[in-house]
């Protein structure tokens, strides 16, 4: 290391099999924290680093900062992260209503814990500060150029991919890849729920949500696509959270609308996180927006098609194309007010409008995909 903000290669080692360079790991790492808010496709992201970490250093503990939904998922799964600590509402770190004297809290208990502390939750202008007051002997992370110094950085790049990004930066603490996609272990008892909840027949999933609403594909191209789903034989079911009550009741509206047989009904607002992936692992092909369901479908092996913005692709689309299939927008501009929208993250600021950006889309396209890959999955699954 020379100033403490860049990374110093000098400890390079064999970089064959990694992302990025990899330099000598630490000493004596015996409690590992990883942070790492946001959404369950960000919790997705980073599972690949989080395995990697496990490998390098097998006797460590490793802690994940994360938010609620994180600790529900992960709790009695078999996986690389022993514990859950959820984080303190803190702008940057986690969004919401700050409680007076939460943060303090939350750090009261455990500074100075950690041998080695990750940051893998953006570029670093909230998060590093966060990360630092944790005490720990080391840290590594990315970092923007007004973030910050942690012991070793990588540059933040906002178009990057973002499981790469994550295994690019243990890699600072000599953690090679051991995965390049989540995979997230589906428990008996949500096996069993699963069939319960959706019958015998084979079943395709919609997920019609994402945080971005200008992410979201229009409820007619969905409706369109279980009307042909249900015309083939299969079980559809809409799933969600609660935010995504109203588009699943649409969708379930204007599929019965085209045929009032259809088998198309909506589970949003009704699953736990465990029941969800019960359900998508069940599924014989999940169709969704870039959101976290549609990453948990990969990471439970379940086949997707995802409807993606073309910047979104980069940093979250899908990687192999044999079980997961990509359908994006080439909309650089909103179709409002002609902003462009490809400076994202902190570069620039969005305009106002929520008009969808992938309703470009075409439904035959996206089903053409659905219906070879519910063929291949029911090779792979023996059904």
């Amino acid at each position: 290391m020379q100033d403490g903000t860049t990374a110093d290669f000098g400890g390079l080692q064999d970089t064959a099999r990694s992302v990025g360079p990899v330099l000598e790991p630490f000493r004596d790492i015996r409690r590992i924290a990883v942070l790492r808010g946001g959404g369950l496709g960000d919790l997705m992201f980073a599972m690949p680093a989080l395995s990697a970490l496990e490998a390098r250093y097998p006797d460590a503990a490793i802690t994940l900062l994360g938010m609620p939904g994180h600790a529900a998922l992960l709790a009695g799964r078999p996986g690389p992260v022993a514990s859950v600590l959820v984080l303190p509402v803190s702008p940057g770190v986690r969004p919401g209503d700050e409680e007076p004297g939460a943060v303090d809290a939350f750090f009261a208990g455990i500074e100075g814990s950690f041998d080695l502390a990750v940051q893998l939750h953006g570029g670093g202008r909230n998060s590093n500060p966060f990360l630092l007051r944790l005490g720990a002997r080391h840290t590594v992370g990315t970092r923007t150029t007004d973030a910050a110094a942690l012991e070793r950085t990588i540059p933040y790049v906002y178009y990057q991919h973002e499981v790469f990004r994550a295994l690019e930066v243990v890699g600072l603490a000599g953690a090679r890849p051991v995965d390049l996609e989540a995979r997230v272990s589906v428990l008996p008892e949500e096996v069993d729920r699963a069939a319960q909840l959706t019958g015998d027949g084979a079943v395709v999933a919609l997920h019609p949500g994402a945080t971005d609403p200008r992410r979201r594909w229009p409820s007619s191209s969905f409706a369109d696509v279980a009307v042909r789903a249900a015309a083939d034989g299969c079980d559809v079911v809409v799933v969600g959270d609660a935010t995504d009550v109203p588009a699943a009741e649409e969708i379930v509206r204007l599929a019965l609308a085209q045929d009032p047989t259809a088998h198309v009904r909506s589970l949003a607002g009704r699953l736990s996180l465990g029941e969800l992936t019960g359900v998508l692992h069940r599924s014989a092909v999940l169709v969704g927006n870039d959101s976290g369901p549609r990453h948990l479908a990969q990471a439970v092996g379940t086949p997707t098609v995802g409807v993606y913005w073309i910047g979104n692709v980069i940093n979250a689309g899908a990687v192999g194309r044999t079980l997961h299939r990509v359908h994006f927008s080439w909309v650089t501009h909103c179709p409002v007010c002609g902003v462009d929208i490809t400076q994202v993250g902190w570069t620039a600021e969005r305009c106002e409008h929520d008009d969808s950006i992938v309703a470009t889309v075409q439904p035959e396209a996206v089903y053409a995909d659905v219906a070879e890959l519910r063929a291949t999955s029911l090779l792979l699954r023996g059904r």
